[in-house]
């Protein structure tokens, strides 16, 4: 099984997904995208296959800093430029388990995903 936790590492929910990961003793790679960055081809490859509403964190601090004019019109181009200049508008973690994702974290939809 190939299992990839995408996110930032000291963000509280990415910790509760870890701790979920270890305490299940599930293995998993982790991919920090703050540190590291983030592949445009991934995330045209999570839109398509989650939608850009599900990928783009607009709840967040780093998305309501934004201009009244960077939040209007947004489309799916414009989601994945901004989810690129700033990894942490990607709503997170991002579970890929064998190409199939799971966005947010919620200990019940883990463990139907793992059951």
């Amino acid at each position: 099984m190939a299992l990839t936790l995408y996110g930032i590492k000291n963000c509280d929910t990415m910790k509760k997904a870890r701790v979920w990961l270890e305490g299940q003793g599930i293995d998993y790679a982790f991919h920090d995208y703050k540190a590291v960055g983030i592949d445009e081809t991934y995330l045209k490859d999570w839109s398509a296959k989650v939608g850009w509403q599900v990928l783009l964190n607009k709840a967040g601090t780093t998305f309501k800093a934004l201009s009244d004019a960077e939040k209007a019109d947004i489309d799916e181009a414009k989601a994945i430029r901004l989810m690129m200049s700033n990894p942490s508008m990607i709503k997170r973690p991002v579970l890929d388990k064998d190409g199939t994702l799971t966005v947010g974290f919620k200990p019940d939809i883990y463990a139907k995903v793992f059951g």
